[in-house]
């Protein structure tokens, strides 16, 4: 069987769908399927064709933003139709499309129709898009409703990777047979990477308080700052691990509230450091506005870290709030230093959320067994085609 997928971001771009990605053709790959991967080139120093997990080929296209975290394709150069029309030369069963939101869907969409193969179309996303912006949610929005719509109406089969996420398929295609498949977790390897002791016997007075992820708009990462800020305490320090466009104003916000020493930013690491400073904390903090099924809380989980995550999207599907953590309203600062105090002052409490965190997410999600559920539904797709 051979996929071509479609996918807005590829490691080693970094995040949540990214990852994803990779583990879904990871371990596909060792189900003897043979997999085409077209994004963008993002980084542009990433490598414009590249063989991974034996039967995964990433062909990157340049690419540029018109708006941040939005890529599209640089049209006016000869490579990419060179790229596009060597799509057509190979003979593939399904084509995968990820996130409606993003142009490289649209691009699935056409190239499905106009090839006669069966489009899969998963989606990440559990709600329209929110910023700090007005203006860039109502475009957003009006954007879901026209090319976001089109894409889960036209697909053959959608996959949401959360229930919140079949949710907001059902809103906004109409369509009632969104499929729900879990996405499994990297268990093993989180479990073998060694804390960073340094960082933890520096500050081994301090109850560590972190945020994993990127930094951009909708994250909350600004409201977790603004809550630290307004605790006022010196037993405290805040690990930011992560990049993107937001840093410099998240870094600025800090200055202005005199926590430079009390916020760390540490900026992009690969994943086995970023997973080494994590595990050095006590609370992990997920203030983000809207989320599909975060991969951030799912490691954080396997990291046995006490958790406090907004609830939204298929965050209460990760944890439930009754004794794996806490669950908050989004932007509800006043809520957040009160959990962030509570989770403070009472070590044992931290470390019982953590536990029943690790059970809970240890225990549900595999990719074995999502794998078995997706090569179904592959079966299926191709038997309606015949």
């Amino acid at each position: 069987m051979k996929l071509l997928v479609f996918s807005p971001f590829y490691p080693p771009h970094i995040g949540g769908l990214e990852s994803h990605s990779d583990e879904f053709n990871k371990h596909l790959s060792q189900r003897d399927v043979i997999i085409s991967v077209f994004t963008p080139r993002l980084p542009q120093d990433a490598p414009e064709n590249e063989t991974i997990h034996n039967n995964v080929t990433i062909i990157r296209f340049h690419a540029f933003e018109p708006i941040h975290n939005y890529p599209m394709p640089k049209f006016w150069l000869a490579d990419f139709w060179r790229q596009w029309h060597s799509l057509s030369l190979e003979n593939y069963d399904i084509v995968i499309s990820r996130t409606r939101f993003f142009f490289p869907s649209l691009m699935a969409l056409w190239y499905s129709h106009k090839h006669h193969i069966p489009l899969l179309h998963i989606e990440h996303g559990s709600d329209f898009a929110r910023f700090n912006e007005s203006m860039k949610t109502i475009f957003a929005k009006f954007y879901d409703w026209t090319f976001g719509r089109l894409i889960l109406q036209s697909a053959d089969c959608v996959i949401g990777n959360s229930y919140a996420s079949a949710d907001f398929v059902r809103k906004l295609s109409g369509r009632n047979d969104c499929n729900v498949i879990y996405r499994g977790t990297n268990t093993e390897k989180i479990e073998n990477i060694e804390l960073n002791h340094e960082l933890q016997e520096k500050y081994r007075d301090k109850t560590i308080i972190a945020f994993i992820g990127r930094l951009i708009d909708g994250k909350g990462t600004h409201d977790l700052i603004t809550a630290i800020a307004q605790l006022k305490r010196n037993d405290i320090i805040t690990f930011i691990i992560g990049g993107g466009p937001e840093e410099a104003r998240l870094k600025k916000m800090a200055s202005e509230y005199h926590l430079d020493d009390q916020i760390i930013f540490f900026g992009n690491f690969p994943f086995n450091e970023a997973i080494s400073i994590l595990k050095t904390a006590d609370i992990v903090v997920n203030p983000s506005y809207t989320e599909g099924l975060p991969t951030s809380v799912t490691e954080s989980a396997l990291c046995q870290k006490a958790i406090i995550a907004t609830n939204v999207g298929g965050t209460p599907e990760v944890i439930s709030g009754n004794g794996d953590g806490y669950l908050i309203e989004p932007k509800n600062i006043e809520q957040l230093k009160k959990k962030l105090s509570d989770l403070i002052d009472h070590p044992e409490k931290r470390l019982l959320f953590g536990q029943n965190a690790y059970q809970e997410v240890r225990n549900k999600f595999s990719w074995d067994y999502a794998m078995n559920q997706y090569l179904e539904i592959f079966s299926k797709l191709l038997d309606n085609k015949k």
